[in-house]
């Protein structure tokens, strides 16, 4: 039997419209999506946490640079000068999400500098900040166990035991967010913890050069990382001013740390402490937009 011409031209059309679709789809396969992960440079492998590299956890787009393992590789600088880069508890809570997770990343960092230098009559007020800004992330229940034992373990001086406390307090963080669906908040408070490290990290070597000292801080990979990281934030996080020019900031790093044949200048190490406290002013920068 005979096909009538209008269902000829429905099958032509029907015929047309799947070859187009066939060859938009190996177009798009062509080129790699803005933003997929494979043109994101990787963590560094000493800045994973060790349950992200468990098998069973493996790396997902939640898991960001632990801000322990930060700190840990910056032990042989010891001690650090928290005194010179104290902060006061802010008065009000940011509006915005975005704020609420790089302030958290400072608190954290805080709270290994503090552990560091000894301060522990300072982590019953850092508990208490970590418990605010945790619930206002809506991470509240998990972050005040870890309040409740960071408490317990100062009171005991149980050093370890405070360091595995925070760096719990940001991967619990990071779970709740998972369930939010909210990637970038997670990498955000990672990203607030390696600048305050790097603040007082480049300040310390600063203060007491040596060439061996200065490598700690020359880490092109970790500025790579989190260039990359701002520039593949949501639009309406990455498009803000701060965010800008952090991500100008990170990139100027990023060449600036690779280390070359000749032993690291102290005039090197003086510029990136200068951009450090850039980087720590523009990321404490509040939107008042929610």
């Amino acid at each position: 039997m005979r096909e009538s011409p209008c269902n000829v031209s429905i099958s032509f059309v029907n015929l047309i419209r799947k070859s187009l679709a066939a060859s938009l789809g190996a177009l798009l396969c062509t080129f790699p999506a803005v933003g997929q992960d494979e043109e994101k440079p990787p963590i560094p492998e000493d800045l994973l946490a060790d349950a992200h590299v468990r098998e069973e956890l493996a790396i997902n787009e939640f898991t960001a640079p632990s801000i322990a393992k930060i700190f840990e590789s910056l032990e042989a600088l010891a001690p650090l000068p928290i005194l010179k880069f104290q902060r006061d508890a802010a008065k009000q809570m940011p509006l915005n999400r975005a704020d609420l997770a790089v302030e958290l990343g400072f608190l954290i960092a805080d709270g290994f500098l503090v552990v560091q230098a000894g301060e522990l009559g300072k982590v019953e007020p850092l508990a208490a900040e970590l418990t605010r800004y945790g619930k206002a992330l809506g991470a509240g229940e998990r972050v005040n166990r870890h309040a409740a034992s960071l408490l317990e373990s100062a009171r005991k001086q149980e050093i370890a035991q405070l360091k595995k406390e925070l760096a719990a307090t940001q991967k619990d963080v990071e779970l709740e967010l998972v369930t939010l669906r909210d990637a970038d908040l997670a990498h955000l408070i990672s990203l607030g913890g390696w600048i305050r490290a790097l603040e007082v990290s480049s300040a310390a070597v600063e203060g007491q050069f040596s060439p061996e000292r200065a490598k700690h801080v020359m880490r092109e990979d970790i500025a790579d990382y989190y260039s990359a990281v701002v520039g593949g934030l949501e639009p309406r996080i990455a498009d803000r001013p701060s965010f800008l020019n952090m991500r100008d900031i990170l990139a100027g790093l990023r060449t600036e740390m690779t280390l070359g044949e000749e032993p690291v200048a102290q005039e090197t190490i003086a510029d990136i402490a200068k951009q450090a406290t850039q980087l720590a002013e523009l990321a404490l920068q509040r939107d008042e937009e929610p």
